[in-house]
């Protein structure tokens, strides 16, 4: 196996490759941050290289697997970590000039478990100024660039899209991102990869999020066994996070097994409000179809019935990012992104407490009318995003196949399942005319992770993406 195969084999066999000696943790180590090298200048993914820290935790990794003393199971698989996640040691700067040279003294608790379960962290990924928009650019490092564009000039979506890229252009199989409106599912949709957003409060979020009900902190990975694998890893409750919730018992890498048939599957190309890019539609609409053509569901068109509550979820979700620079002095408030000021002064500027709570009211009636839907339904399919991956450095379009939408508008389908806290899936289905990946979303009830990730292996199994790589051509930075 050559290098470049290294790079893109997914992290459940490598593990298993590593534990029976048929590669060495150092060997993939090395693979991942040669390509990283090369690779990255174009893609930027990456915004902090931590190589001489992996090629050491490398080295003993492989003495521990010569010593029969493994880990975990995640022991040499490499992975890296959106840089809003604090990292020991590690310059952590969330994407943001206020925090350019800012590291940590302490790991969160999902980087504190990976590393228990023998990961090797080569880095952290690029992300927008405190997560605030679904592309991933900022005045610190400049943008990501989506791997399937030769001409390096797509978004790899956002907030997590330096996770995203990273995944889908070989440069580690495994990446931690977050989502607090679709910002795991948004570059994997874009990127062809999968991403989790496993139900609210499943993984320990520290320190608290400003946007904590209804902040995630997932996997992104390039199958949905892998994806499952680290969710084993990371979920599970935490002192220091007093929303986690009690583990569950669940193997969610075991639950990935046995197949959907007889399910109640809804399909939803629009949610009964949304405005969607007609390939998108058409892409989407046929991988729903195989649900009931090839894996033996059955499959309605139905919407669960909730009004669009975008404006409820930019109050919650603007509020808490606004927090993060509250109170701050003229000279410091300089520093934040142009851009993100200008959303921060268009999205909460004259909000009141009764605002916030009007929201929140908005957040009820939406699980109230999504758990009678689930009553019904086993699943829900929706397209991932709306449209197909924009320009670089954008923040999203404003219209959307002829209609005008408000920010958050061209990405419909993910914020209301922040709002609910709902698990919810991406996995490619296809590509546009021009080559970019397009997401499917699959949504279950709460706590419901395990269908979800079943069905998501099923249809894995029965259209494969895996070995589909992206261009690589000639980087140009």
């Amino acid at each position: 196996m050559d290098a470049t195969d290294l790079c893109f084999t997914a992290a459940t066999d490598l593990a298993g490759m590593i534990r029976r000696k048929e590669v060495s943790p150092v060997e993939v180590t090395e693979a991942v941050l040669a390509r990283i090298e090369r690779l990255n200048p174009a893609i930027n993914a990456y915004c902090t290289i931590t190589a001489d820290e992996a090629l050491a935790a490398a080295r003993e990794a492989e003495a521990a697997v010569m010593r029969g003393a493994a880990r975990g199971p995640l022991h040499g698989v490499p992975i890296s970590i959106k840089d809003l996640t604090i990292t020991k040691g590690v310059r952590t700067t969330r994407g943001s000039r206020l925090y350019a040279d800012a590291v940590p003294d302490e790991d969160a608790p999902v980087v504190e478990r990976v590393k228990a379960a023998g990961a090797i962290i080569v880095g952290k990924t690029n992300t927008p100024e405190f997560g605030w928009k679904g592309d991933t650019s900022n005045p610190l490092f400049g943008a990501t660039k989506n791997p399937w564009d030769p001409a390096r000039e797509a978004s790899a979506g956002g907030s997590s899209g330096g996770a995203g890229a990273a995944v889908a252009a070989g440069l580690a199989p495994l990446a931690l991102g977050t989502d607090g409106a679709g910002s795991i599912r948004i570059p994997a949709s874009f990127c062809g990869i999968v991403g989790l957003k496993q139900q609210l409060w499943r993984v320990p979020t520290y320190p608290p999020s400003p946007v904590e009900t209804v902040a995630h902190t997932g996997p992104m990975a390039r199958t949905v066994r892998d994806a499952a694998l680290l969710l084993n890893v990371i979920a599970g409750p935490d002192e220091r996070d007093r929303l986690s919730l009690p583990a569950s018992g669940e193997d969610w890498l075991l639950a990935c097994e046995g197949g959907v048939r007889g399910l109640r599957v809804a399909w939803s190309p629009d949610l009964g409000y949304a405005a969607v890019d007609p390939e998108i539609a058409r892409i989407v609409a046929t991988a729903a179809r195989r649900f009931a053509d090839n894996l033996g569901c059955t499959v309605e068109e139905a919407h669960p019935g909730f009004a669009d509550p975008g404006r409820a979820g930019r109050i919650i979700f603007y509020g808490g990012v606004a927090a993060n620079v509250a109170g701050l002095p003229p000279e410091r408030a300089a520093l934040i992104d142009p851009a993100l000021a200008r959303a921060l002064e268009e999205e909460t500027v004259g909000l009141t407490a009764l605002d916030y709570i009007g929201a929140n009211a908005v957040r009820q009636a939406l699980w109230d009318t999504l758990h009678r839907f689930f009553a019904r339904y086993d699943l829900l399919l929706t397209p991932t995003i709306a449209v197909p991956p924009f320009r670089a450095g954008e923040e999203g379009p404003r219209e959307v196949a002829s209609r005008a939408v408000e920010r958050f508008g061209w990405t419909p389908f993910t914020y209301p399942f922040n709002l609910s806290g709902n698990p919810a899936l991406t996995v490619p289905v296809g590509f546009t005319t021009t080559g970019l990946p397009v997401g499917l979303q699959i949504v279950g009830r709460r706590f419901d992770e395990a269908t979800v990730l079943r069905a998501g292996a099923a249809f894995e199994a029965a259209q494969p993406w895996a070995e589909l790589r992206p261009p690589e051509g000639e980087p140009t930075p």
